[in-house]
Formats: C-alpha cells, sequence, structure tokens
C-alpha cells in the first residue's frame, strides 16, 4: 500500500533527548510522581529503572528472542499470527504511518498475549485465547522464558500505574480495579529488524512507521543499537525527532492513547518511530491496556467547565479492535498468497 510521502526533504541533524529516570525502588514517592509528572508533560516518554528483574533474566529473553527470529521464514510462518493478534508478523505486515510509508514497516514480530485456554469463556473475546507457541522439539524452554517476562512486565506496569495514578490525582490503587488492571490485555511483541535494511525517510522507508501507542503505557526494552525516535509535537511544521538513547537494564516507558483520553489530553500519548542505519536490532515491547468492558473516559480530576471533556467514551475492546484493524494486514492476503503458490 503506496502513499504519499511528505519527508521530502533529509531532516537535520536528529538529536538525542533527555529523559526523566524513575527508580521503582526510591523510598520517596513524592519525587517520582513529580518527575513522571514532568515527563508526561514535556514528552510522554521516561526511563524507568530497579524494577526488579535482573539483567541475566533480560540477557535470556534477548537470547530466546533471537532464537525465533533466526529460524528459516517457513518455520515461522507457521506461527503467522491468528485473528487473536497471537503469534508470528512478518515484514511489511503492519503499516503505521500510510501518509509518509510507501511500504509497511520492515519489522519483524511475535505477539504472546495473557494466556486464556481454549475452553474457558473468556478467549471468545477479542485478543484473548490460546498462545502459539514454538515447538518444544525446536525452541526448547522458549514458552517457559516468555511466560515468566510476561508475568515480570505486567507487575513491573503495575507499579508504574501506581505512580501515574497519583500524577493525576488519583487513589494509588486506581489502575488496580477488576475492570483495569486486574484483568488487563497486556502483550508482549518481540521485534527485529533486520541487517541491512536501513530505513530512508525520504524515500517513505522506515524500520517502524511513525505511531502513537494504543492502550494505556509501554514498556520498551532494547539492545544497544539506537533507533527510537521521538516527536514532542506532533503538530509542529516541520515535524522535530530526537533519538531516545538505549539504557542497559532500564525500561523506556511511554504513555497510550488511552491514558491521553482518560487524562483529557493532559498526558500525552507521544509520535515515535525507529530509524535503522542498517544494523541489526532488537527490541520488547509490552504494552498495557486495561479490560475488555473497560469504559476510557475523562477523569473528574482533568476536566472542568472550561476543560469539557475531549474524547467521547469508549470501551477497550472496541478502541484497540479497530487500532489493529487499521494498521495491520488483512489475514486473507496471506492465505490467498499460499493458496496461489500452491497452484503454480
Amino acid at each position: 500500500m503506496a502513499g504519499p510521502v511528505k519527508e521530502l526533504a533529509a531532516p537535520a541533524a536528529v538529536k538525542t533527548t533527555a529523559l526523566n529516570c524513575i527508580s521503582l525502588s526510591d523510598p520517596d514517592i513524592n519525587k517520582s510522581v513529580s518527575l513522571l509528572k514532568q515527563a508526561c508533560l514535556d514528552s510522554g516518554f521516561f526511563y524507568v529503572v530497579d524494577h526488579g528483574i535482573s539483567q541475566e533474566f533480560m540477557d535470556e529473553v534477548f537470547f530466546q528472542s533471537k532464537k525465533f527470529f533466526d529460524l528459516p521464514l517457513p518455520e515461522k510462518m507457521k506461527l503467522l499470527r491468528n485473528e487473536k493478534h497471537r503469534g508470528y508478523t512478518p515484514p511489511l505486515d503492519e503499516l503505521l504511518d500510510p501518509e509518509n510509508q510507501v511500504h509497511g514497516d520492515y519489522k519483524e514480530g511475535y505477539y504472546i498475549g495473557v494466556e486464556v485456554p481454549k475452553d474457558d469463556p473468556q478467549a471468545e473475546k477479542p485478543f484473548f485465547g490460546p498462545n502459539q507457541w514454538p515447538s518444544k522439539d525446536i525452541l526448547p524452554g522458549w514458552r517457559r522464558v516468555m511466560e515468566q517476562y510476561h508475568q515480570e512486565a505486567l507487575r513491573v506496569s503495575r507499579s508504574i500505574a501506581k505512580i501515574i495514578a497519583l500524577a493525576l490525582d488519583l487513589d494509588a490503587d486506581f489502575f488496580d480495579k477488576p475492570e483495569m488492571l486486574g484483568d488487563p490485555i497486556a502483550t508482549l511483541r518481540l521485534l527485529h529488524y533486520e541487517r541491512g535494511k536501513a530505513s530512508n525517510p525520504v524515500k517513505g522507508i522506515y524500520g517502524c512507521g511513525a505511531h502513537s501507542d494504543y492502550g494505556l503505557i509501554t514498556l520498551l526494552a532494547t539492545d544497544d543499537v539506537v533507533g527510537l525516535q521521538i516527536c514532542k509535537d506532533k503538530d509542529a511544521r516541520p515535524q522535530i525527532w530526537e533519538y531516545v538513547a538505549p539504557l542497559k537494564g532500564g525500561f523506556i516507558v511511554n504513555l497510550g492513547d488511552m491514558l491521553e483520553r482518560w487524562s483529557n489530553g493532559v498526558f500525552r500519548s507521544t509520535l515515535h518511530r525507529v530509524i535503522v542505519d542498517g544494523q541489526e536490532r532488537y527490541s520488547m515491547a509490552y504494552f498495557v491496556e486495561p479490560s475488555h468492558e473497560c469504559l476510557v473516559e475523562c477523569l473528574p480530576s482533568c476536566t472542568s467547565e472550561t476543560n469539557p471533556p475531549k474524547y467521547p467514551p469508549v470501551t477497550c475492546a472496541a478502541y484497540l479492535s479497530q487500532r489493529y484493524k487499521d494498521t495491520h494486514l488483512d489475514l486473507t492476503s496471506y492465505h490467498e498468497n499460499q493458496t496461489r503458490e500452491e497452484k503454480t
């Protein structure tokens, strides 16, 4: 799918932005709230350290991610994402910025959600159901590592959500309710940018097109290869992009669109993209959204007579389903290609 490329000239030298760093082990919660609030008002991005996940385990998760992406493409395609968004996404599967991209993203990924057995009534919901797992014969121990990381990342997310709640003048446990992070749609996505596939914004080629995330917050762990860029003011012309430096042992955390809706635009969901220079790059994004039935509507602490709600209420499931549909290839296109190949 091609579209007009707005970025017609090579951008000026891109600087690296400075982000606030929040320690989850700091006993001074007011300090953490202040740092987070400033970050949310400024850029919507911040670092989180001292989160309790060991570096050894983080290294193991990256190692296991690489083992999957090193598999031959036919093996990976056996685990092609399903209608529940579980499994493998090939390069060009996702198109996040059709106004600037001539093709989809030059990245491959793997979705892992909350594990829900097929016979569980919850499995009828979008984004819930069994995960797809590589064969134990091919990748022994892979599922165990990914499930443990999924649980650890959710624990960290809940800790961050407490600080966000306090920054919004809410009770610390606001996001712990069953309809929110008590029964979340939490999705781990492993990502791989292939060596030799350099981005070229002038030609509309991106590792990952410009977008804002859909949910509450995203925890991003990366290797040491620079690539993530953010645009603090999406309405500026021209847009100014800044790199975010990787932070070994820490997470890069950003706010999603649902939090922007909840906060009535006080906290912003920031545009970001990935520009790679041809180096191989690995990252792991953990997307945290509330439950399917959660109604995302303006918080009382974020509205007034002079600042009425900017967004209509919407359920989490409806909002997410539409966003995924808008940005991913229709699965029937893969099945049609397979049928054509079988006939030739």
